[in-house]
């Protein structure tokens, strides 16, 4: 069963080295996401599942010592999921759970096996919800950390431009993280938070289904939109 959640966005950004002069600005999001992990530490679970959006080559699950690098973005820095276990992953890790594998390097994450799950934007909620309780039975004590943006629109320079719809579907959806309530994250509209290129949704669902019936109490940790995009940092616990 689901045991703990942190919830983190996923800009490459995040990375001190891509972020390059940058990178003070998104200082309070590192410290609140190194928080949000601890958080995870704290559950001692039997295994950690890294959740973020994917596209079409990087959907589906991730084995532990899967790796993948922030090139593309003109860094040479590679990560790893996890312990490095001797194996040749067939394809490298998408860009949100680079981030994510990041953050646990960052914070020393250790011992406890991690795999990761890339998850298609567009996935229908019924579909998240049902991921999420099958990542919830695959231990007695599952904890997972859920990579993803709020919406990309919230001003004229964002990489949406300005929608008026998106402050709404981010505050929902932060008001929801903040209070690990299942039901108003699965009740997010998935048609408009693909309109509004909100990344994290289907992720956000998956962590709903994962959580349903599980009695977790939620914290948010940071809710900021500073290029426009939507970054929210929360702990379940």
């Amino acid at each position: 069963m689901l045991v703990a959640a942190a919830v983190c966005p996923c800009p490459p950004l995040l990375v001190p080295d891509v972020a390059a002069g940058a990178a003070p600005e998104l200082d309070a999001a590192r410290t609140a996401c190194t928080d949000a992990l601890g958080v995870l530490a704290v559950s001692r679970p039997d295994l950690l599942i890294v959740i973020g959006p994917a596209d079409l080559a990087g959907r589906g699950p991730h084995p532990e010592g899967a790796t993948g690098t922030f090139e593309e973005f003109g860094v040479d820095l590679g990560v790893r999921i996890g312990r490095d276990l001797g194996t040749v992953a067939d394809r490298p890790l998408p860009a949100s759970l680079a981030v994510g594998a990041w953050l646990l390097a960052r914070t020393g994450w250790a011992d406890t096996p991690v795999e990761a799950l890339g998850v298609g934007e567009a996935l229908e909620t019924g579909r998240c919800t049902d991921t999420g309780r099958e990542l919830a039975a695959r231990a007695d004590r599952v904890a997972l950390l859920v990579m993803g943006d709020g919406s990309a629109c919230r001003t004229l320079k964002a990489p949406g431009y300005l929608d008026e719809r998106a402050a709404a579907f981010d505050a929902a959806a932060s008001r929801a993280l903040g209070a690990a309530d299942t039901g108003a994250l699965i009740a997010l509209d998935a048609a408009l938070g693909h309109e509004l290129k909100a990344a994290g949704r289907a992720p956000w669902q998956v962590l709903a289904g994962a959580a349903q019936g599980a009695g977790l109490d939620g914290r948010l940790l940071y809710d900021d939109a500073p290029y426009g995009v939507g970054y929210l940092v929360a702990a379940w616990s």
